[in-house]
């Protein structure tokens, strides 16, 4: 009898999406890295329209807020301590989409209720925990 092959997921990195720079490669990963969440995916979009970085190379700044960094807009003021307790490094897309992973399953998606007129036009999506 054949025995069955068990295989690992793959593991979705920002490496794997280069350059990530480029909002396109950064969406297919938030999307990737997102997929058993996607309202998670339309808050990216609504947040940071999918980039990390500006043209600059630098890590981008919210423009309603400037504590607000990255693809998902994580407050520093608020969770910069929490996340560095935990590992994750907000200023890399792959430190700030896990940090945000970790903020949903804690609280949904109140962290970005000051986005919501734009997300919530996504009624099909689970939205709160």
């Amino acid at each position: 009898m054949a025995q069955a092959v068990v295989t690992e997921p793959k593991e979705i990195v920002s490496e794997n999406y280069q350059p990530i720079t480029d909002s396109e490669n950064v969406k297919r990963f938030v999307s990737d890295y997102f997929a058993d969440i996607p309202i998670m995916v339309k808050i990216a979009a609504c947040e940071s329209h999918n980039r990390q970085f500006g043209k600059s190379g630098n890590v981008i700044r919210g423009e309603q807020n400037r504590y607000d960094v990255g693809v998902m807009q994580i407050n520093e003021l608020y969770h910069f301590d929490t996340s560095v307790k935990l590992g994750y490094d907000i200023y890399t897309l792959d430190g700030n989409v896990a940090y945000a992973r970790y903020l949903y399953e804690k609280q949904g998606a109140k962290p970005w209720m000051s986005s919501s007129p734009c997300w919530s036009k996504f009624t099909d999506l689970a939205i709160a925990r």
